[in-house]
């Protein structure tokens, strides 16, 4: 897929796993992750990386947004938003790959 998911809205049911195309290693309190395609270099702070954690195998987005509810603090909505904001970030850089899946 060459589309961007910026403007695109993740459905519960879509599922996200992180490619094989990033290296990740401890930084700090996150984590940094290397492209192999691009060679660029990218940072997450301590919510990102256990959500990337997370990702190393497919998630429904709604078992992620629920994972990062049961951990940290936060507004449900805020979670949301933040949350995807992230996938679709990483899914833009190719450090993610969506899969829809349609209910049936």
């Amino acid at each position: 897929m060459n589309w961007k998911l910026s403007d695109q809205d993740l459905a519960d049911h879509d599922r996200v796993s992180a490619t094989k195309d990033a290296v990740a290693c401890e930084f700090g309190d996150g984590l940094a992750l290397l492209n192999l395609k691009s060679n660029i270099y990218y940072s997450l702070n301590g919510v990102g990386a256990f959500i990337w954690d997370l990702i190393q195998e497919p998630r429904s987005m709604v078992d992620i947004r629920s994972a990062v509810l049961a951990r940290y603090n936060v507004d449900p909505e805020r979670c949301q938003a933040d949350v995807d904001a992230l996938l679709k970030g990483l899914a833009d850089n190719g450090l993610a790959r969506l899969h829809h899946e349609e209910l049936v």
